[in-house]
């Protein structure tokens, strides 16, 4: 008879149902509450977790993905990896420490630059990124992990820490001194440390942890490959069993060398890599294959039918025990799609989020260990939820397969090259040298949440709100003219959310009430669900861009977000090519900019701040990506006159090694996030003549630190040695939607007059 199946989790939504955790986390830093409260409600939150996990039947439970702000950020501060700025003491790493790290601000710290934030592979989270210098020690500097591992088995929870691994982790690390296959030379003092946690791990009785490589779904070179060898070799046989867990691609050349390391198991990413048949061969016999066969990103409901045939197939090939699991941590899914008054019951039967997700996982593991008579119901009740969902009308339109069908060439071009277009743009609208501008959101006040909250519950009619719109652009335009600055925008305080708000007036487009997931720290997003055909049925921007251009003699920007940014931050329906949604969605934007054009808009926005998310891990997969995303965002921009201006903004995006797509995209003015990553990402400017304007941010907007004008006219000054001061505009790294007035006025101030400095040094 075969092993019995068991079940466990990668990971679960550390933020919580209703976002207790950003509630908790934001009352701390204005200082409504103390360190021991806060930590008294992660608990709380910690608690509610790992019963919610027990009560689904997971045979191990996740300790250790919870976290204060983010886990690779936690994994750097107990590795005591602290840059030399924070004048770490090499004690405790208290929430002081670990807050100015993250943000660049701590109730008891002087501020200081944050480390830099980029997406964690090619997901819409954020992590925190490990820096490294010469000479670099490395010791156990924090106990959190071992400290919730003895609390969860303190409440009788079976629980299986989970880490970044030491490999991913070096992956992740930049070091000015140290790039590339160099960064390996600090591998065995990172692996010495996670020796010292396994031990300790073991002391408490733990005996099987999770230690997460998901860059061995990347392109690694054979240096990297050694490394891996030579970690997982030291850290064999001196703790617990290791379960190494690679997710969000297949592993290709690196497979091999994963299934043979000296650890307990290996977990594999069956929905985004398709290599579980292979692993279930090359595994060595005893040894764990965890199939993630339920996807961790997307919220559609599995198709258990022929899940289960899959692993029925798996059962028989490998010669160990199987053990079930998502694809990847439930970190980037919804918690539970119960009680969600939002969601429309004709799509609701056909999703599943973190809780559901576990329910399937049950279901399966009964089906395998008892027969399917056993489940025959609920095995019965999915595959009727999934055969309704593929034949739903309100899936396909015809309508909108024809009008893809029409797309010529000529739709895609815009009439003349980028030159010319700016000779026309400078007549239609003239502008100093060093043009200041924003990103397009401004602060989202209480008092605008407030209303919000009023007008969806009806207590606050239309009318009224809109008068009370009305009087916030008003204050938005008036507090930029004040400023100074050149280029204005409307504030957008109509704007719950950069893709919700569009996708609430799109066709195709269903929302929860409920569906939060973390981007970073107390981020949090709700992303809409892309369920069918998208089509736009009338203007979305263009009265409100209208009403606040009424009130300036100045430029504003017409604002939107990018097909592939709607795309890219939202659950996007599996049934069809990701690319044609994109296209369905770049024609939605392309007639929303030949409105805004009509209506006299010179200057508009089309955000793609998600570009470089949706590219491939692998090199080369990537190619096939850009094309289809370039053209969609080209099709957007696409159907205006050669003297209307369009930007573009990317933010957090390491896109130096996709430069050249990004120049195919044809904006005339390309804005990005500079200011956290020093310039780095200026480097791109080197080496290629990229065809537009730039605005590379120069200051950082998720920090609460006002820059200095000094300190703005520097960066300046080293962003003229890379651009032309002809094609050089200055703005802020992204939208100051999160910001307070009190931060955004000197914020903004100083970034003028830096831009003014530098204009009359250049007269």
């Amino acid at each position: 008879m075969a092993a019995s199946i068991l079940t466990h989790n990668l990971g679960f939504p550390r933020i919580g149902r209703d976002r207790e955790l950003k509630w908790a986390l934001e009352a701390y830093w204005r200082g409504a509450i103390d360190g021991a409260e806060l930590e008294h409600r992660g608990r709380e939150l910690r608690r509610r977790h790992w019963q919610l996990q027990a009560a689904a039947g997971l045979d191990l439970i996740p300790a250790g993905d919870f976290s204060w702000y983010d886990q690779v950020l936690d994994l750097t501060t107990m590795l005591g990896a602290i840059p030399p700025r924070f004048n770490w003491d090499g004690g405790t790493v208290d929430f002081d420490l670990y807050f100015a790290l993250a943000r660049g601000r701590a109730p008891g710290r002087d501020p200081v630059t944050a480390c830099a934030l980029t997406k964690w592979f090619d997901t819409n989270y954020h992590h925190l990124v490990p820096e490294l210098t010469a000479g670099q020690p490395f010791r156990l500097a924090n106990t959190r992990l071992l400290d919730e591992v003895a609390e969860a088995r303190a409440l009788g929870f079976a629980v299986k820490p989970v880490l970044v691994g030491p490999l991913t982790w070096l992956w992740l690390a930049r070091s000015a001194e140290a790039r590339g296959d160099q960064r390996l030379q600090w591998l065995p003092e990172v692996v010495a440390v996670y020796g010292q946690v396994l031990a300790r791990l073991a002391a408490l009785g733990v005996d099987w942890v999770q230690l997460d490589e998901p860059a061995l779904a990347l392109d690694l070179s054979p240096a990297w490959r050694d490394g891996l060898r030579t970690a997982y070799g030291a850290l064999a046989g001196g703790g617990p069993a290791i379960l190494l867990a690679t997710y969000f691609g297949r592993l290709g050349e690196q497979l091999e060398a994963a299934c043979t390391l000296p650890v307990g198991g290996l977990h594999l990413d069956g929905v985004r890599g398709g290599e579980l048949e292979a692993a279930a061969t090359l595994l060595p016999a005893g040894r764990v294959l965890s199939v993630g066969v339920i996807d961790g990103r997307n919220i559609w409901r599995t198709d258990l039918g022929a899940t289960l045939a899959r692993l029925q197939n798996l059962r028989t090939r490998h010669r160990g025990p199987l053990w079930l699991a998502p694809s990847c941590s439930l970190l980037h899914v919804p918690v539970d799609v119960a009680g969600d008054a939002r969601l429309p019951e004709s799509i609701r039967p056909w999703l599943a989020f973190a809780t559901q997700k576990l329910d399937e996982l049950a279901i399966l593991r009964s089906a395998l260990d008892n027969g399917e008579q056993r489940v025959a119901a609920a095995l019965d009740e999915a595959r009727a939820a999934f055969a309704d969902r593929r034949r739903s009308p309100q899936v396909h339109r015809p309508v909108v397969a024809a009008r893809l069908a029409a797309l010529t060439q000529a739709d895609e071009r815009r009439r003349s090259a980028r030159a010319e277009r700016a000779a026309l743009q400078r007549q239609r609208v003239a502008l100093p040298m060093f043009p200041t501008t924003t990103i397009g959101s401004f602060p989202q006040t209480e008092a605008i949440r407030r209303a919000r909250g009023r007008w969806r519950s009806g207590e606050l009619g239309d009318a009224a709100y809109e008068d009370f719109l009305r009087e916030e652009i008003a204050t938005a335009i008036r507090e930029q003219e004040a400023l100074g600055l050149d280029v204005l925008v409307h504030g957008e305080a109509e704007r719950n959310d950069m893709v919700e708000y569009f996708g609430e007036q799109l066709d195709g487009f269903a929302f929860s009430g409920n569906g939060w997931v973390q981007s970073y720290g107390s981020r949090c997003v709700k992303p809409p669900i892309i369920y069918g055909d998208v089509a736009r049925p009338g203007p979305m921007t263009v009265a409100w861009i209208r009403y606040a251009q009424g009130l300036t003699d100045k430029p504003v920007k017409g604002m939107l977000t990018g097909p592939v940014t709607l795309l890219n931050w939202s659950f996007v329906r599996d049934d069809q090519p990701r690319a044609i949604t994109c296209l369905q969605l770049a024609l939605a934007i392309r007639d929303e900019v030949r409105d805004l054009e009509a209506a006299g808009v010179g200057i508009i926005q089309i955000d793609e701040a998600a570009l470089r998310e949706g590219l491939p891990l692998r090199q080369a997969d990537r190619a096939a990506y850009l094309d289809w995303a370039v053209r969609a965002f080209r099709i957007a921009a696409s159907g205006v006159a050669d003297d209307t201006q369009i930007h573009t903004h990317m933010c957090y995006s390491d896109f130096n090694d996709i430069i050249a797509a990004v120049a195919a995209m044809d904006a005339d003015v390309t804005t990005i996030e500079s200011a956290r990553s020093d310039g780095r990402l200026l480097d791109a400017f080197r080496d290629f003549d990229f065809p537009g304007d730039i605005g590379p941010g120069v200051y950082d907007i998720h920090s609460p630190n006002v820059p200095q004008p000094a300190e703005l006219l520097d960066r300046l000054r080293a962003m003229r040695t890379r651009i032309p001061a002809e094609r050089l505009w200055v703005n802020p790294d992204c939208g100051l939607k999160t910001r307070t007035w009190d931060e955004v006025r000197p914020a903004l101030a100083a970034m003028v007059a830096a831009a003014r400095a530098l204009r009359a040094a250049s007269a």
